[in-house]
């Protein structure tokens, strides 16, 4: 008989597959911490907005509280790391295991096959700007974009990039290249995969596109615990087809559970070592990119939270900010925050605050502590919260008690 879940049970199993838990190691995590984190997650996204800190550094911060932010731009960028980057859920960074079970998808760059065709038709209609560019980091060695000598300097299509930046780009998603590493303002240095790639990686054998696939799959599925068909395929952007197709195989093989869910429309699917924990007892600021929210079907549909991204939303039609952290309290989204580091001023900066229905009369002691830390964690040295949203006065309070009786100490 298929098992059914309560929704309350499939939060936590979420939530303890995506490595939250009520002790974090802080400022004494290791690389070995971070390392088995991202592990455990199977991808965590990059995006360059700046106004709290870069996303991929939030989902760790989360998880284990505030840890060495260097730790990881050592395990991304370093000349040894165990981590490359590629599009797999968006700009992403993985596991390097994960590197040939990607590599589908780079031949679909290649072939302009789905979302793809703008960049096969570039490196075949540019082919001479493109090998020139491979030519200069082959010779040369990394490179970024603005370093080659290729192609039409001024702004051109695609977000106005450059030749050179085009050619480079095509040739990252098509697997030419690879991130050598970042610099400066989070400017992407390209490299031959052969350089910057261990050996053993380069030289592994390329898996049966249906092989990767399932991996994928399994992958997605140990991260997120308990999930729909639809969340599954959305965890590393799979086609349609494809991601059912596979999903039905691995359930046919006992690696894939079916179950129920009370209050979910969809089928679901639990992972068989996936743990059922009977409470959660956590904190956490959740980056807007954090892969627990990131597919906002399933936020609503595990929290009954309705999370948007407003960045491009006009200020006047915004509802809670422009940079928009939702607080998860316990197994609960209680709370959500639109922050931005003031480093010149060495402030957090709350600029409005609102309650959520699951809050009580703990959250804004709470979520003022993990402010505080985030803060720290930062590098700045205050927290300030505007007087906007229904939490504002309540938090104000919060953290004008957490400071005083650190004070105190």
């Amino acid at each position: 008989m298929k098992d059914t879940l309560s929704a309350a049970e499939a939060r936590r199993i979420a939530l303890v597959a995506q490595g939250f838990r009520a002790e974090r190691p802080g400022p004494a995590a290791t690389k070995q911490h971070l390392t088995r984190l991202i592990e455990r997650l199977g991808v965590v996204q990059i995006d360059s907005v700046n106004v709290v800190s870069r996303t991929h550094y939030l989902p760790a911060f989360s998880r284990l509280g505030a840890y060495p932010r260097p730790m990881l731009e050592e395990l991304a960028w370093a000349r040894r790391r165990p981590l490359f980057e590629y599009w797999a859920h968006e700009a992403s960074l993985l596991p390097l295991a994960a590197q040939p079970l990607l590599r589908w998808r780079m031949a679909d760059a290649r072939d302009g096959v789905g979302v793809w065709k703008g960049v096969a038709r570039f490196l075949r209609e540019h082919r001479p700007v493109v090998d020139r560019a491979l030519a200069q980091i082959r010779e040369r060695g990394p490179l970024a974009a603005s370093e080659l000598e290729v192609g039409a300097k001024g702004a051109g299509g695609w977000w106005g990039w450059s030749d050179a930046k085009r050619a480079a780009e095509c040739l990252f998603w098509s697997g030419e290249l690879t991130t050598a590493t970042r610099r400066g303002t989070f400017e992407r240095v390209y490299g031959l995969p052969e350089k910057v790639l261990p050996r053993a990686v380069v030289e592994a054998p390329t898996p049966a596109r249906d092989d990767a696939q399932r991996a994928l799959i399994r992958i997605a599925a140990r991260a997120m615990g308990v999930a729909t068909e639809r969340d599954l395929r959305d965890y590393f952007r799979m086609g349609v087809a494809e991601a059912k197709a596979r999903v039905a195989e691995l359930v046919e093989a006992g690696e894939l559970l079916p179950v129920g869910v009370k209050g979910w429309r969809e089928p679901a699917f639990l992972d068989p070592a996936a743990r059922r924990p009977r409470r959660i007892e956590v904190c956490a600021l959740l980056s807007p990119f954090d892969n627990l929210i990131w597919f906002r079907e399933r936020t609503e549909r595990m929290f009954g939270v309705r999370v948007r991204l407003e960045i491009y939303t006009p200020a006047a039609k915004r509802t809670h900010g422009y940079y928009v952290l939702p607080f998860l309290e316990g197994d609960a989204i209680t709370a959500r925050v639109d922050l931005k580091a003031d480093r010149k001023a060495g402030v957090l900066l709350v600029q409005a605050s609102h309650a959520e229905p699951g809050a009580g009369a703990e959250t804004p002691e709470r979520l003022a502590g993990e402010l505080r830390t985030m803060a720290g964690w930062l590098g700045l040295e205050h927290v300030r919260v505007e007087p906007k949203g229904d939490l504002a006065e309540r938090l104000t309070r919060a953290v004008s008690g957490v400071s005083a009786s650190r004070r105190k100490r």
